[in-house]
């Protein structure tokens, strides 16, 4: 039998499935939506995403459902460091290892890796999902060693 998950593990649970899901959703609706098509590193995003929403489902049936839980942040903190080396290449920082580009499926022309195709305060979507992936995945991280300082003061 497993051990209940506190308040601050069901948080946390609820963040690892809901901050990666909200971020592809994101990243849909600026592609479908907006005409912002991906290139290769932006799909590198996306992958640990997958994975994270994965995790966390899991996390919701199969014990132990905290190491399902930590392991999502960690998919999702991936995803954040891929988006620092987008973001770093985007900003001219370093070179990409690709060819940086990818073809839109819609047309002849060709997605770039080292050129955001939007910015909101010179922060690209590669820069919003670094910043919003390792300050999630550290929050999750966080409210799960919370329960262990708890049930460490209990004792």
């Amino acid at each position: 039998m497993s051990t209940p998950l506190s308040r601050s593990d069901r948080l946390a649970q609820r963040l690892a499935l809901g901050i990666p899901a909200i971020l592809l959703a994101g990243a849909y609706i600026s592609e479908y939506g907006f005409g912002l098509f991906p290139c290769e590193m932006c799909w590198w995003q996306r992958y640990p995403h997958f994975v994270a929403v994965a995790l966390a489902f899991v996390s919701y049936t199969a014990p132990p459902k905290r190491v399902w839980i930590g392991l999502a942040a960690l998919a999702i903190a991936v995803s954040g460091a891929i988006g620092v080396f987008h973001a770093g290449v985007e900003y001219g920082w370093w070179e990409s290892p690709l060819g940086c580009t990818s073809t839109d499926p819609f047309s002849l022309e060709f997605v770039r890796c080292d050129e955001p195709a939007w910015t909101l305060m010179g922060i690209s979507l590669a820069g919003f999902n670094a910043l919003l992936s390792i300050g999630s995945a550290v929050a999750i991280w966080i409210l799960l060693l919370a329960r262990d300082r708890q049930i460490g003061e209990k004792a």
